[in-house]
């Protein structure tokens, strides 16, 4: 493993998330692949209104990738014609991939993950602008924007690792699994728990046994 340099992954944060509290939200996780990898996390360009329970709430403290509703709210279950700050999104995570980079993989959570899975599709089906080689998908779920739609028309090829929970009630296990017909290559890490990256000794082991196996690949190319 020492003659191996660490993977560098770019972090995709939930909705209501902004870098730093997704960082901090990560501490086991990052503990657990500290030997295997270097995380890199970044802030979404939309600002998302506060809740009216939220209590001094700082601004930048609530971001988003997109929003399903024109009024600045989203929701995973919506079915809607609305990604209103999407593309901005896009084009952020994109820049960052170039100037920070390069990147060998990606991480989303929840809202994230959906986000991660379409750059995953953008990247399919435009080679040109492949910028990371694996993807690790949490909570993730196929976003039901129907300008989305296209990303997922042509599966997905790159090396996929996807995680989700049992009782998690934000984002049901149904619409991760639903997900993962989108994808060639993936493998599934279904944890007893709910939303959050689960970091127990099962999970550690497949994590590593993953980032081990890009590491080989990158090593190899």
């Amino acid at each position: 493993m020492a003659d191996k340099p660490p993977l560098k992954i770019l972090c995709i944060h939930g909705y209501r998330q902004n870098a730093q509290l997704f960082r901090e939200k990560t501490g086991s996780f990052r503990k657990v692949i500290k030997k295997y990898a270097d995380l890199v996390f970044i802030t979404a360009p939309n600002q998302v209104p506060p809740l009216s329970s939220d209590k001094e709430v700082i601004e930048g403290d609530h971001t988003g990738w997109w929003f399903s509703n024109l009024d600045d709210s989203f929701h995973a279950q919506d079915r809607t014609d609305c990604c209103k700050g999407y593309e901005n999104s896009v084009l952020l995570i994109e820049k960052t991939l170039k100037e920070q980079g390069p990147f060998d993989g990606i991480l989303g959570f929840s809202q994230g993950a959906s986000m991660v899975s379409l750059l995953c599709g953008i990247q399919e089906q435009q080679p040109d602008k492949k910028l990371f080689n694996f993807a690790i998908l949490v909570a993730g779920f196929k976003s039901r924007s129907s300008s989305h739609d296209i990303l997922y028309s042509k599966k997905i090829s790159i090396p996929t690792l996807h995680v989700y929970g049992e009782s998690d009630k934000i984002i049901p296990k149904d619409m991760s699994e639903d997900l993962l017909q989108y994808f060639e290559d993936y493998i599934v890490l279904q944890h007893l728990g709910g939303h959050f990256i689960p970091t127990g000794g099962p999970q550690k082991k497949i994590y590593l046994e993953f980032l081990e196996k890009m590491r080989i690949c990158k090593a190899s190319t």
